[in-house]
C-alpha cells in the first residue's frame, strides 16, 4: 500500500508515478508531484518507481512572483 493525497492505494510491484497518475485520471500536465516530501519533475515521473509505504502528494502548480 502507499498513500495518495490521503488515500490508501495498493503498490504493486513496478508502479511508476506516470502509471498512478494516470490510473486516478489526473491531467498530469495540470499538477506538481512529490514523493515523500521530495519534489518530482514532470520529466522524471516515468522513471520514478512507487514502493509500499511512499507517500505521494499531488498539488497545483503555481507560477509567478
Amino acid at each position: 500500500m502507499l498513500t495518495f493525497n490521503d488515500l490508501s492505494l495498493p503498490c504493486p510491484e513496478g508502479l511508476t508515478l506516470a502509471a498512478l497518475l494516470d490510473s486516478q485520471q489526473l491531467d498530469a500536465t495540470r499538477v506538481a508531484t512529490a514523493v515523500n516530501g521530495e519534489f518530482v519533475p514532470r520529466t522524471q515521473r516515468e522513471q520514478t518507481v512507487l514502493n509500499p509505504g511512499d507517500t505521494v502528494l499531488t498539488f497545483q502548480a503555481i507560477v509567478g512572483g
